[in-house]
């Protein structure tokens, strides 16, 4: 396990207290989405990808395992594979399986703890495979452990975690992979799905996992910060809404509330809310769209039969 310096924490706290003060401070609460991901969240939305409501790890599932041979025959022999939000690790076996002689396997998460568990049992599973773990923040510039011209490079951005972006934030992430990554190809998922019935049931029931991983973001900042959020003073409510259609996730206080952040007094009106996340609903021309603004040519998008899930391949040169 990496353990950091004092310096290191410091810094890190630091950067933690800028963005929960900036955020707390709007006239519409927020909290960046990536503090979500410490391991407890990601155990929890690991266990939200298993619920029947959930419907995209399915959708996703099956697309996946119906075109993984593919995408392997179009990226090529001996590939480096490298996963934007690795999490639990899971679906990039079905990468790993199918295609020819992969090289390399680089990890990309936030969540320190759940990444170098993940890729360990991943080590262990694929022997003939180098596995590197990269804890780091990927909506930022990244440097990576990867020899560019050697062999294909695929970068995989499973589930629909491109939809956290507005549409100027998901071509300033698909220019920063671009980057990254180099000559390349891209495998993004994208959810298009828009009936709001289905949506709802996803983001706000999930058997109440969707409402414990979205209060455990203000226990992950207690132990980073030192503050004093009681889960219990929020409920969780997922919101649809329009133009751009997306769903956004908020905490919204029960009672009047006062908390200290720092040396700054953060209050609340009794149902005010803390905006934790947003999922944007993109269709494939949209998508395509974003990623050529971005740099990518679209070559390939699959679909499944309910429209509620795609794949997109992207290649830059």
């Amino acid at each position: 396990m990496t353990i950091l310096t004092q310096e290191a924490r410091l810094i890190e706290r630091n950067e933690v207290l800028r963005d929960v003060l900036g955020g707390l401070s709007r006239a519409q609460k927020t909290l960046p989405g990536k503090y979500l991901w410490d391991e407890t969240g990601s155990s929890l939305f690991d266990r939200i990808c298993h619920t029947q409501d959930y419907y995209l790890t399915r959708c996703e599932g099956a697309l996946l395992r119906s075109t993984v041979e593919e995408i392997g025959s179009l990226v090529g022999f001996g590939a480096t594979i490298v996963e934007f939000g690795s999490g639990a690790s899971h679906k990039v076996r079905l990468l790993l399986d199918a295609f020819t002689a992969p090289t390399r396997y680089v990890a990309l998460d936030i969540s320190r703890e759940y990444l170098e568990a993940a890729t360990l049992r991943i080590a262990e599973d694929y022997p003939g495979i180098e596995v590197s773990p990269v804890c780091a923040d990927y909506t930022k510039q990244i440097s990576l452990p990867i020899q560019r011209g050697a062999a294909p490079i695929l970068g995989f951005f499973p589930g629909s975690t491109i939809g956290n972006s507005d549409p100027a934030g998901a071509v300033a992430f698909l220019t920063r992979a671009r980057e990254t990554l180099g000559p390349s190809w891209f495998l993004v998922g994208a959810d298009p799905n828009r009936d709001e019935q289905s949506l709802f049931r996803a983001y706000s029931q999930a058997d109440g996992l969707m409402a414990d991983l979205h209060k455990n973001l203000l226990v992950h900042l207690n132990r980073l910060l030192g503050t004093a959020f009681d889960p219990g003073d929020f409920r969780h409510e997922a919101r649809v809404q329009h133009n751009p259609f997306r769903v956004e996730a908020h905490l919204v206080a029960t009672k009047p509330l006062m908390y200290q952040v720092g040396d700054v007094p953060i209050t609340f009106e009794i149902g005010e809310s803390i905006h934790t996340d947003t999922s944007y609903k993109y269709d494939p021309g949209t998508f395509q769209s974003l990623a050529s603004q971005a740099g990518w040519q679209p070559m390939k998008c699959w679909c499944d039969e309910q429209n509620r899930f795609c794949l997109h391949l992207l290649q830059s040169s």
